[in-house]
C-alpha cells in the first residue's frame, strides 16, 4: 500500500465490492482502488459448499461479531458472522440464489420516490450478470414487458440446480403440497409462494462467490489496485468552493502495523462494507447520530441520525423433528466409513452432501390466510443439530426452519469506539414487534400442520424441538426468543429514501446526504428487507450504483467539468 490518488475508492471487497471494481475499472481512463479489511479467499473450506461449517466462527474467514443481549430473544446473545476475506458474506454464506419478490422492489419505488427501484426496472440487473443453468430465454430483453420469469446465460454470477435429492425432503414437499402449498421449480419469478428445492451459486458443485465472479477475471487491469489487510481508519473530506462537504478520501491502517496510509480520491468513495461496516465506518468519520459521535469524542463533521438505524433481519425459528425408516445426513455422516464414503463421492463427482448448500428445500407461504402474500419462508434440512458449528445428533432427524420475511421489529449498529478494532454494538430488537410475535407463533403451528400430512406419516415424525408442550399464542412467541436465531440477512442500516424522510442516510440513488463524493452500494441501503435471502439483491443493488456512477462520470466529461456529483441536503 502506498499513498496515491484515485478516480474511484472502493471500501469492502465482499458481495458488492467485488462486483463495483469489475464495472468501475473496465474504463481504462478510471483509477479504482479496491480496500479489504479480511484476507484472500484461499482457505478450502470457503470453496467446498458444506465447508461453511468451517468458515463460521472461524477469525479466519469471520469477524466474529455478537448482538447484544436481545430483550426479544429472552436476554439471549446471537453470533453474527459476517465475511472477512474476499468475496465477504459470499465466501461464508448459504450460497442461495434468491432475486426476492416483485412487491419488495414496489415498496421501494414508493418509500424513495423513485421509480426506478420497481421490480421491472431492478430485473434487467439482476440478468446482467446471470449465468442461469436453464440457459437463455428468448426474448427476454424485450422491453417493455419482458418475461419476469425468465432467466440468463452467459453472466459472472454462476446459479445451478443441486447436486442431491434426499428422500426425506422429498416428503416434505408431498406434504406441504397437501398442506395447501403449491409446487414450483423456480423462486425468482417475482412471486415466490410455492415449495422446491433451491438454487444455488456453485459451478460444477463447488462455491461460486464474489470474488471468482468478478475480481479475479480482472484483477490483472493496470488501473485496478486490491489492498487486503487494509482497516479503514476513517474518510478524508475537503471543502468545495461552495463550502459543501466532499469525501475526498479514506486513511487506512495496515494489518500489519505501520503508520496510517491515506488514499486520495479526485472522483468518489463508496462503501461497500455491509450492514455493520458501512454505518461504522460512516460514524468513525464524523457522520451518524450527533449524540453518539459526541459522546465518543469524535467531530460531527454532518449530523446523520439514521446511520446504524433501521436494523432488519430474519430470524429463524428451527423446529427439529426426529424420524424412522429414513436416513438424514445425521447418521450417514455418524461414523469414520460414513464420512468416507462422504468425501469419495464429492472427489469423484463432486456431488452428495459435500456439495450441500446449507438449506436444501425452501417453501414461502402465509402465516395465516389473511396475509396478503406468502410472508414465511422455510428452509429444510435432513439434519439436525443445536447450532452451526457443532456436532450433528446421532438420530435421524430433519429440521424446518421458518423466518418471518417482513419484520416491523428494528435495531440499530453502532460503535463503541473510534479504534476500528473495537467491536460495534448490535442490537438486532427481534421479536420486538407485537406483530413479530403473532406471526412467530403461527409460523410454529404451520410448521406443525405440514409434518402432519401424510406424506410424511410413513416415517413417525417427533417434534423434538421446540416440543408439543408448548401451545398457547403466549407460549410460542416466549419460545421463539428463546430458539430463535439469525439466519444472517442483515439489512437497513444506512436506508435510501425521499429527500423528506429524515431518517434517510441516502438519496434514492444512494449518495449520502450532505456529503458530495460519498455513495453507499451494499445491504445497508435496503429501506425494507427483501423477502427472501439478501445476497443476489445486495449484487442488483451493486449494479445500480456502479451504471450511475458511470453515468455522472461520463456525463462530467463531456460537460468538461471535474467528475463530481452534489449529493440531495
Amino acid at each position: 500500500m502506498s499513498e496515491a490518488t484515485y478516480d474511484v475508492i472502493v471500501l469492502g471487497a465482499g458481495t458488492a465490492g467485488c462486483l463495483l471494481a469489475n464495472r468501475l475499472s473496465a474504463d481504462p481512463d478510471c483509477r479504482v482502488l479496491l480496500i479489504e479489511a479480511g484476507g484472500h479467499d484461499d482457505y478450502l473450506w470457503i470453496h467446498i459448499p458444506v465447508g461453511y461449517l468451517y468458515c463460521i466462527g472461524n477469525p479466519r474467514t469471520d469477524w466474529l461479531y455478537q448482538t447484544d443481549a436481545d430483550p426479544g430473544l429472552n436476554g439471549r446473545q446471537l453470533r453474527y458472522p459476517r465475511g472477512k476475506v474476499l468475496g465477504g458474506c459470499s465466501s461464508i454464506n448459504g450460497m442461495i440464489y434468491m432475486r426476492g419478490q416483485a412487491r419488495d422492489y414496489d415498496g421501494w419505488a414508493e418509500l424513495t420516490g423513485d421509480p426506478a427501484w420497481r421490480w421491472d426496472e431492478c430485473l434487467p440487473h439482476f440478468l446482467r450478470h446471470e449465468d442461469h443453468w436453464r440457459g437463455e430465454v428468448p426474448g427476454l430483453h424485450a422491453a417493455p414487458g419482458f418475461d419476469p420469469r425468465g432467466q440468463r446465460s452467459g453472466g459472472e454470477w454462476r446459479v445451478e440446480k443441486q447436486r442431491l435429492s434426499w428422500e426425506i425432503l422429498d416428503a416434505f414437499a408431498k406434504a406441504a403440497e397437501e398442506a395447501g402449498i403449491p409446487a414450483t421449480t423456480d423462486f425468482n419469478r417475482g412471486d415466490n409462494e410455492g415449495v422446491g428445492y433451491f438454487e444455488v451459486n456453485q459451478r460444477s458443485g463447488i462455491r461460486w462467490n464474489a470474488a471468482k465472479a468478478f475480481l479475479r477475471p480482472v484483477v490483472g487491469r493496470p488501473n485496478l489496485q486490491v489492498w487486503t489487510g487494509a482497516t479503514v481508519q476513517r474518510l478524508l473530506f475537503t471543502h468545495d468552493a461552495d463550502g459543501a462537504l466532499r469525501a475526498s478520501g479514506v486513511e487506512i491502517l495496515p494489518v500489519n502495523g505501520g503508520a496510517p496510509v491515506q488514499a486520495h480520491c479526485r472522483g468518489e468513495v463508496v462503501l461497500a462494507c455491509g450492514a455493520v461496516g458501512s454505518p461504522a465506518v460512516l460514524q468513525r468519520s464524523g457522520l451518524g447520530p450527533a449524540d453518539l459521535l459526541q459522546r465518543l469524542g469524535i467531530e460531527v463533521r454532518q449530523p446523520l441520525a439514521g446511520v446504524g438505524a433501521n436494523l432488519q433481519d430474519h430470524l429463524q425459528i428451527r423446529a427439529v423433528f426426529g424420524v424412522n425408516g429414513v436416513r438424514t445426513l445425521n447418521t450417514m455422516a455418524s461414523s469414520h466409513w460414513g464420512k468416507a464414503r462422504i468425501g469419495l463421492e464429492y472427489l469423484l463427482r463432486r456431488s452428495g452432501p459435500m456439495s450441500m448448500a446449507p438449506s436444501q428445500l425452501g417453501a414461502f407461504t402465509r402465516s395465516d390466510p389473511g396475509q396478503r402474500w406468502a410472508n414465511l419462508e422455510y428452509h429444510v434440512q435432513p439434519l439436525s443439530l443445536d447450532a452451526f458449528g457443532e456436532p450433528l445428533h446421532r438420530h435421524n432427524a430433519f429440521t424446518a426452519s421458518v423466518c418471518n420475511l417482513n419484520p416491523a421489529s428494528r435495531g440499530r449498529v453502532q460503535i463503541t469506539s473510534r479504534d476500528p478494532a473495537a467491536a460495534p454494538s448490535i442490537l438486532a430488537n427481534y421479536l420486538s414487534a407485537e406483530e413479530d410475535r403473532r406471526v412467530a407463533a403461527d409460523s410454529l403451528r404451520v410448521t406443525r400442520r405440514i409434518v402432519q400430512m401424510p406424506a410424511l406419516a410413513r416415517y413417525q415424525p417427533k417434534e423434538l424441538k421446540p416440543g408439543l408442550q408448548f401451545q398457547t399464542d403466549d407460549e410460542l412467541a416466549r419460545l421463539a426468543g428463546d430458539i430463535g436465531t439469525t439466519i444472517f440477512h442483515p439489512v437497513g442500516t444506512c436506508q435510501m429514501g425521499r429527500a423528506d424522510d429524515s431518517a434517510a442516510v441516502l438519496d434514492s440513488r444512494l449518495r449520502v446526504r450532505g456529503v458530495r463524493g460519498l455513495r453507499v452500494a451494499d445491504a445497508s441501503v435496503m429501506p425494507r428487507i427483501t423477502s427472501g435471502n439478501t445476497n443476489s439483491p445486495t449484487l442488483m443493488i451493486a449494479e445500480r450504483a456502479a451504471a450511475w456512477i458511470i453515468a455522472e462520470r461520463q456525463a462530467a466529461q463531456r460537460e468538461g467539468a471535474p467528475v463530481a456529483h452534489a449529493s440531495v441536503v
